[in-house]
């Protein structure tokens, strides 16, 4: 089949990497596949994409990209459309009812409805919110990456047809990213336990509770150290709050990394923070790296991925001690890699591309 897979832009973070492992997946089971992006960061490049036709539109918002989109449509009839993120889908949607195009479309919605809509009238999330009514019956399929989100659909719109659908989280490409070389003396020559984390550095991702948590443990006679894998406008409050602990012998920020995998594998446990998620897809990745995950237990998907603390220490949001003591726990009991293992099969690509042909009425190839 033809398929395209869009998305607003490239980045080293949840959706676009998602897209991205999503579209070549599908390349790989036989599809002809294009991915659009809506742009590309200007520090990065799209990695290699065997079997996908990457086009990069350099489009600087979602509402820039209509005419390149309806351009496209036009010109490239695609069997499916993939897109991702509410109002991306609705972009979508309404080009293709304008163009009246026969491909059949699936919209991924990947943030919370409760910070994407807004019943506060003329404001920009209203507007979304009244367009993605008028323009939902086009839809073959609309999908939240965790069963949670779909749920809180429900609250919003009057019998959405959302249903769950994950991303792909382990695919063929992980394995080698895992093994690959890691330069980090704190990993390479381990002397005391070492913990990861990964995400933008924002306020919503709670790495502020994160440092706490590293202090109590200091102060608990806990010697472990700490790395916060990512890039964001929080990096100088983040690295003040280090330095004003003394926690600088114990926490580094090594920055952007395109390859975490490398980090999750050798690491003792990772934790996730976090005051808000859709799915965490780097909770899942560390599970995958036989990494023991300690999560806040914030809305939505940590509970659902960890089975309400089966596969992991689930902990109160925005408690510094809780998370000191979930670290602690995980620390004096690892959970077993086999387990870990049987935590992420329900992100493996083949069952996650079936079960969106599912969706679709479509019969899985490859």
């Amino acid at each position: 089949m033809k398929i395209c897979v869009i998305t607003p832009r490239f980045a080293i973070s949840g959706v676009p990497l998602a897209q991205l492992r999503f579209a070549r997946a599908l390349a790989a089971s036989g599809h002809e596949v294009d991915l659009i992006i809506g742009k590309v960061d200007s520090h990065l490049t799209v990695p290699e994409t065997p079997g996908v036709n990457v086009i990069a539109l350099q489009r600087p918002n979602v509402r820039s990209m209509f005419w390149p989109v309806w351009r496209y449509m036009r010109e490239r009839p695609r069997d499916v459309i993939f897109s991702a993120e509410d109002h991306l889908n609705a972009l979508i949607l309404l080009i293709a009812i304008l163009t009246r195009s026969k491909a059949k479309i699936s919209g991924s919605c990947r943030v919370r409805p409760f910070d994407t809509y807004s019943n506060t009238p003329f404001t920009k999330r209203w507007i979304l919110k009244h367009l993605m009514r008028l323009v939902t019956w086009r839809a073959d399929a609309l999908t939240c990456v965790s069963r949670d989100m779909v749920d809180q659909y429900r609250q919003v719109f009057r019998e959405p047809p959302h249903v769950c659908v994950y991303n792909i989280v382990q695919d063929r490409a992980a394995q080698a990213r895992m093994s690959e070389p890691l330069d980090d003396p704190w990993l390479t020559t381990k002397t005391r336990p070492v913990l990861v984390a990964a995400g933008t550095l924002a306020p919503w991702k709670g790495f502020g509770d994160l440092i706490d948590a590293v202090a109590l443990l200091k102060q608990r006679g806990r010697d472990v150290r700490l790395l916060i894998l990512g890039e964001g406008p929080l990096r100088g409050e983040l690295e003040e709050k280090i330095v004003d602990l003394g926690l600088n012998d114990r926490i580094r920020l090594p920055g952007f990394t395109n390859n975490t995998l490398k980090y999750f594998s050798r690491a003792d446990a990772f934790v996730l923070s976090s005051h808000v998620e859709g799915l965490p897809n780097v909770l899942v990745e560390a599970m995958m790296c036989g990494c023991t995950p300690v999560s806040t237990d914030c809305p939505t998907g940590p509970r659902e991925v960890l089975r309400d603390g089966r596969y992991g220490y689930l902990v109160p949001v925005q408690d510094p001690e809780s998370l000191a003591s979930g670290i602690e726990r995980a620390l004096d009991g690892p959970i077993p890699k086999e387990i870990l293992l049987e935590a992420v099969e329900p992100f493996e690509e083949s069952k996650i591309i079936r079960r969106h042909f599912e969706v679709l009425g479509l019969v899985a190839a490859g």
